[in-house]
C-alpha cells in the first residue's frame, strides 16, 4: 500500500534541535562521552516544593479532567503574575493553560493563520515558528538580525520594509532562543508602531522572561500603548522553573481570540494535566528563590563560556537572557558541516545556525556545568573546530 500524506505535513522538516539530541543519545548508547550543548532545557532538577505540590495533588485525587482552559486557581495565579508585569488587560477569562508552551503557540497559529497568510519572523528564530506557520498554511517573510549582533533595534528599517498590510502575524521572542538577545524598549516601541500601522497581531513569546542578566529589561509588548488588543502573550513553566517534562504553558489574549482558540484546544488536548496544573500554582506563587538561584548559575556559566570563546578568538554576541549563545563558527563555510564534525569527531553536540535561519553560527546551550563547558571547548579546539 502507498500512503498519501497531507501537503501541510510535507511542507515541514523534523525539528533540527531534536535531531541533534537524538544523535547525541545514539552516541551515548554506544558508550561515547558526549558533551551535549544542544538541549534547550535547564540541567537543574525541578524545585522540591513543586514536586511536593504535585504529589499532594495526586494524593488529593486531582487526576481527572479539568475545565478545558485550566483550573481556576492556576488561571488566577497567572493573571496576578501578568498584572505584576504590567499586563493588567488580562484576567482569568483571557487565559488558556496548555500542555507546554509549544502547544500554546500551535493553538495560536492554528487560530490566526489561514492559507496564504503572511507570518513575519525575526532571524535567528526558534525552529518551530516556521514549522507552525507552514502547518497552518501560512507564508513567511524573515528579517535577519545577525548583522546587529542579534539586536532588533538596528534591524527596524529592515522589519519596516518586510511587513505590510498583508502581514497577519509577527512573532517576537525576547529574551530569545537561539541567540539570548533581549530587545530594547526602543526596539519594542518600533515593533509597536509597525503593528499599529499595519494592523498586525503580535505573539510575544516570553518563555525566558525570568532569565535575564546585567539588569536587562525584558519588555512585554502587551504593556505598550496600542498593543493591549493585538498582543498574544505566551509563557510557560519549562525554563524558569525547570519543568520541561511536566508540559505546562499558557497564553493570554483578547477574549475573542481565546474563544476561537478554545475550539482548537478542546478538540486536540482537552486540557493540561490536572495535578501538573496544581504544581504550577505552587511554582508561580512560591518559587522565586529557586528561580533566582538558577538564574545566577546561568549568569556565571555565561561569563565563563564567553571567556573561553574569547580566548580562542571566536566572536560571540553577548547574550542578555535565556541560556544560549551563538558563536560565529563558519563565517565563510558550512555551519551544518561544522556541527556534524563537532558531534562526530569531538563528541560535542551543538545546533547549526542555519536551522534558525542564520547560517555561519551554531547555537550553544550553557545549561551545563562549568566543567563540561570547559571540556566541550577543549575538545572543539583539539579538533581544530575553533
Amino acid at each position: 500500500m502507498t500512503m498519501d500524506f497531507a501537503s501541510r505535513v510535507e511542507r515541514v522538516e523534523p525539528s533540527a534541535t531534536l535531531a541533534i539530541s537524538n544523535k547525541a543519545a545514539e552516541l551515548e548508547a554506544e558508550g561515547k562521552d558526549v558533551v551535549d550543548l544542544s538541549v534547550g532545557e535547564p540541567d537543574f532538577d525541578t524545585p522540591e516544593n513543586i514536586k511536593d505540590a504535585a504529589k499532594d495533588a495526586l494524593d488529593a485525587g486531582h487526576t481527572g479532567y479539568t475545565p478545558s482552559n485550566g483550573i481556576p486557581e492556576l488561571k488566577e495565579a497567572i493573571a496576578e503574575k501578568l498584572h505584576d508585569d504590567g499586563l493588567t488587560q488580562y484576567g482569568p477569562e483571557n487565559l488558556i493553560v496548555t500542555p507546554g508552551g509549544k502547544q500554546a503557540l500551535y493553538e495560536v497559529f492554528q487560530t490566526i493563520i489561514d492559507d496564504g497568510d503572511e507570518v513575519a519572523l525575526l532571524d535567528p528564530a526558534w525552529v518551530s515558528y516556521e514549522a507552525m506557520a507552514k502547518l497552518a498554511g501560512g507564508t513567511l517573510t524573515r528579517v535577519d538580525t545577525a548583522a546587529h549582533d542579534f539586536q532588533l533595534e538596528g534591524a527596524l528599517d529592515d522589519l519596516a520594509a518586510a511587513v505590510s498590510d498583508d502581514t497577519e502575524l509577527l512573532v517576537v521572542n525576547s529574551p530569545g532562543n537561539p541567540h539570548g538577545a533581549v530587545y530594547s524598549r526602543e526596539a519594542m516601541e518600533g515593533v509597536r508602531d509597525l503593528a499599529v500601522e499595519h494592523d498586525i497581531t503580535v505573539i510575544s513569546d516570553e518563555i525566558y522572561k525570568e532569565i535575564t542578566y546585567d539588569g536587562a529589561e525584558a519588555v512585554s509588548l502587551g504593556t505598550l500603548e496600542g498593543m493591549a488588543d493585538r498582543t498574544v502573550t505566551l509563557n510557560g513553566f519549562s525554563k524558569a522553573y525547570s519543568m520541561t517534562g511536566w508540559r505546562l504553558g499558557y497564553f493570554a489574549a483578547p477574549e475573542e481570540l481565546v474563544s476561537q482558540a478554545g475550539k482548537v484546544h478542546s478538540h486536540s488536548v482537552s486540557c493540561a494535566v490536572n495535578f501538573v496544573q496544581h504544581a504550577g500554582v505552587e511554582a508561580i506563587t512560591n518559587t522565586d528563590e529557586a528561580v533566582e538561584e538558577m538564574r545566577q548559575a546561568f549568569a556565571e556559566r555565561r561569563e565563563f563560556l564567553m571567556g573561553l570563546f574569547e580566548d580562542h578568538g571566536v566572536h560571540v554576541p553577548e547574550p542578555q537572557g535565556a541560556f544560549y549563545m551563538m558563536p560565529e563558527i563558519a563565517p565563510d563555510g558550512d555551519d551544518t558541516e561544522w556541527c556534524d564534525k563537532a558531534i562526530s569527531e569531538a563528541q560535542v553536540a551543538t545546533v547549526p545556525g542555519s536551522a534558525f535561519g542564520t547560517p555561519g553560527y551554531a547555537r550553544i546551550s550553557y545549561a551545563n556545568s562549568k566543567e563540561r563547558l570547559q571540556e566541550a571547548v577543549d575538545r572543539l579546539a583539539e579538533h581544530d573546530l575553533l
